[in-house]
């Protein structure tokens, strides 16, 4: 699965009001901002994906309860699939595609959504495919005007900092992602196939993963077998 959201807006735009702070009649008012701009941005984004990688795109919103952004975010998305007929789409509710993720992960190929609904579904998929050590991130400026960023998602992790327990295959993935995007697609192949491989033997990984190495120890694997290929 594939998920793309917006980063430079949406629900984590950090726009509100905090009214009568302290008072019984305390008010916070947190807003979402959706452009037009950024929603068509980040929803052509997606089908250019879509199209290119000849797969399904869905949409996700909750447009049933979220009156002004959800109804927008899922016009905009209905106003650019009419300008790529060829790509095959679907259109979700947040809560049902939290459970169709569970039931029938495979319905999901590339995914676009809002913010805060990636954010969350993201940890999600990353629980159904192994954990948040296999979970890699992209922070990425499409035009390559500014620089991007890869990462895995699930940060420093600071409760085992230090111990030799994190899993590092998230963070050589996120490297994959970089490679590709700077065009390196071969050497991106060659790290992704890594990590296929480790989870097939079940012999160097860490203890999220059900092994017994260490973080070293499975980053160690990955060089011996990229020296290798």
């Amino acid at each position: 699965m594939l998920f793309i959201r917006e980063n430079s807006e949406g629900e984590y735009a950090g726009s509100g009001s905090w009214l009568f702070k302290g008072k019984p009649n305390e008010v916070v008012i947190q807003d979402g901002v959706f452009s037009r701009v950024g929603c068509e941005r980040i929803i052509r984004y997606a089908f250019e994906m879509a199209r290119a990688q000849k797969k399904t795109l869905s949409g996700i919103s909750k447009g049933n309860a979220l009156n002004y952004s959800m109804v927008f975010w899922d016009q905009i998305f209905k106003e650019v699939s009419e300008e790529y007929p060829d790509v095959e789409t679907h259109s979700y509710l947040v809560d049902a595609a939290s459970m169709f993720m569970v039931k029938d992960p495979k319905r999901f190929q590339i995914v676009v959504t809002s913010n805060l609904f990636g954010d969350i579904l993201t940890d999600l998929g990353a629980a159904i495919y192994g954990g948040m050590g296999l979970a890699a991130g992209a922070n990425l400026n499409p035009e390559r005007k500014y620089p991007s960023m890869f990462e895995p998602i699930h940060g420093s992790a600071p409760d085992i900092a230090g111990q030799g327990m994190a899993n590092p295959l998230a963070t050589v993935w996120s490297a994959s992602q970089m490679l590709e995007f700077f065009g390196h697609k071969e050497w991106a192949d060659r790290l992704l196939a890594i990590i296929e491989e480790m989870l097939l033997e079940k012999k160097v990984l860490t203890p999220d993963l059900g092994g017994t190495a260490t973080t070293q120890q499975v980053g160690d694997e990955v060089v011996r077998k990229l020296l290798r290929s």
